[in-house]
């Protein structure tokens, strides 16, 4: 925990999903405020979290043997205060728990929160409104380049809720209908 410049209590937290959108992340916490994009090496990122509103497949964070393995995503600073509501909103104890991650920056080597899965299915697929939300953020905070297209190869399905689909595509600033 510490201090913003107005002496609010805050956390770091690490985005590597649909809340590295600042519009997306400042629905559920108006403090969130990015710092940065940061690494997590040693990660690979699977879109196997199975959400417990929808159905559909959330992004997830796990260790990996592979050489080289990472996962980018942004680093913010959120207001104590909200952490709750963020908590409510990603499930925890409830899909997912809380871990402590070193994360590299541009600035050095630093600790956040993340949120990891616990209830998982990888025969799930991302909806597309999902999967728009996470190009969106990593985009909006130029992740690099390869690590966006890897992460734009992902098979997402339609959303047969199509009034959750065009509300959740406005928030990324594309067409409602695709």
């Amino acid at each position: 925990m510490s201090m913003d410049g107005v002496g609010t209590k805050t956390i770091t937290a690490f985005a590597y999903g649909s809340n590295m959108l600042t519009a997306r992340l400042r629905e559920r916490c108006p403090s969130a405020r990015p710092l940065g994009v940061a690494e997590l090496r040693g990660y690979e990122l699977r879109w196997h979290k199975r959400s417990r509103k929808d159905g559909s497949s959330k992004c997830d964070v796990i260790q990996s043997t592979s050489a080289g393995a990472s996962v980018f995503g942004v680093l913010y600073e959120i207001a104590v205060s909200e952490k709750a509501d963020l908590d409510r909103a990603e499930g925890l104890r409830s899909g997912y728990d809380e871990a402590e991650v070193k994360l590299h920056t541009a600035g050095g080597e630093i600790a956040a929160v993340a949120y990891v899965a616990t209830d998982i299915d990888p025969d799930l697929k991302p909806y597309s409104w999902y999967h728009a939300f996470v190009l969106a953020g990593a985009r909006e905070h130029r992740l690099p380049e390869t690590y966006v297209n890897i992460l734009q190869s992902v098979v997402a399905t339609q959303d047969p809720d199509r009034t959750r689909h065009d509300r959740n595509m406005l928030l990324t600033g594309s067409e409602a209908r695709q």
